[in-house]
């Protein structure tokens, strides 16, 4: 496991650096690729075909299986398309590494990851867009710990996630807090590595899902584990695709069947906890009841905007702030938004579901 990186310009350095081969690499294909990019600009941009051809597939996205059983408990139409494999994968790094190896074609995650893979160099766009208006996260202690507050992260090791949406939301809370980066110790991690570093003290504290926390208090709330909670969210739960699949016809048209099923299958759980409570938090992750209805109670209603303004707005605010940090370089990121799929999941829904 990586071990704490340095303060000030070092440690930014050495957090950039874990990311400057493959980024090299995305160049240099770039370079090579440039005029077959120019010979499938047009087909991007084309209008979305009306029929998914027959034949085609996708390989998606499905973090602990969560998809299929959404889709199968909503009882949802048959899809018009094959998906090929469902890939039990979730977190940002691990997202953009199966986009690389051409192992997935679309995934759900939160705002960072593009941002993250456009600073890599790797070409991939936003399809969809739901808005979190609640905190997903909270930011959990180690045992035996003395931090009460956010203000008391300084000198402590923070688990950071570059890639991902805690990375963000642990900037956000620092910055609202008045705490610098300077003044803290952020340990690069992934993730999944987020609970063993807080079980063993590799760092201090850790911004974990709602969905871990209940486990975790459980197991190290009697010896000083705490959480903090905070008003800052991560505003965007999205879908994504590599340009590349973009760039198919038939595989752009799948993307767009797809979409108004992902809507209606976030508005079916919303609208029956008990029966996702039952059939997936505790039949699939061996929750407790209690504890699956204290996740559920967290959960954000999904709300699928009609135009991607404030989405847009809100990726801009947080690439300008990885850009503060020197995590990233400032960049605009209209160009990570693939306006033809603009507002197909807010028709899929009631309007109480619309932004």
């Amino acid at each position: 496991m990586p071990s704490a990186s340095p303060s000030g310009v070092d440690r930014r350095v050495f957090l950039t650096s874990l990311l400057g081969a493959s980024a090299a690499v995305a160049g240099l294909s770039g370079c090579a690729g440039r005029s077959a990019a120019a010979d499938t600009a047009a087909a991007a941009t084309a209008p979305l075909a009306a029929k998914v051809p027959a034949g085609t597939s996708l390989k998606i996205a499905s973090y602990l299986g969560q998809q299929q059983l959404q889709f199968k408990l909503a009882k949802l139409p048959k899809l018009p398309f094959t998906v090929s494999s469902w890939l039990n994968i979730g977190a940002g790094p691990d997202v953009i590494n199966a986009f690389r190896a051409k192992s997935l074609d679309l995934a759900n995650n939160a705002g960072i990851p593009p941002i993250q893979a456009h600073f890599q160099g790797f070409a991939a766009k936003i399809v969809a867009i739901d808005i979190t208006r609640k905190p997903n996260y909270l930011f959990a202690t180690k045992p035996g710990s003395d931090i009460h507050t956010v203000a008391d992260f300084k000198g402590k090791k923070l688990a950071f996630s570059q890639g991902q949406a805690q990375g963000v939301v642990l900037l956000r809370a620092l910055k609202k807090a008045g705490v610098s980066y300077d003044e803290v110790r952020l340990v690069p991690l992934t993730s999944n590595q987020f609970l063993t570093a807080l079980q063993s003290g590799q760092v201090d504290v850790a911004p974990l899902a709602n969905t871990q926390v209940p486990a975790y208090l459980q197991q190290y709330g009697a010896k000083g584990a705490r959480t903090i909670t905070t008003d800052v969210v991560d505003l965007l739960n999205l879908l994504w695709a590599p340009q590349a699949v973009l760039d198919d016809p038939a595989k752009a048209a799948a993307i767009a069947a797809y979409i108004p099923a992902w809507a209606k299958g976030q508005v079916w759980q919303w609208e029956h906890p008990d029966v996702w409570n039952e059939e997936f938090y505790v039949k699939t992750q061996n929750l407790t009841l209690a504890q699956a209805r204290g996740i559920t109670r967290l959960a954000n209603k999904p709300l699928f905007p009609p135009t991607w303004d404030e989405a847009i707005k809100w990726e801009q605010e947080t690439a300008d702030l990885l850009a503060e940090g020197g995590f990233v370089k400032k960049t605009d990121v209209s160009s990570l938004f693939d306006h033809r799929f603009e507002g197909l999941a807010a028709k899929a829904v009631p309007e109480e579901y619309r932004k």
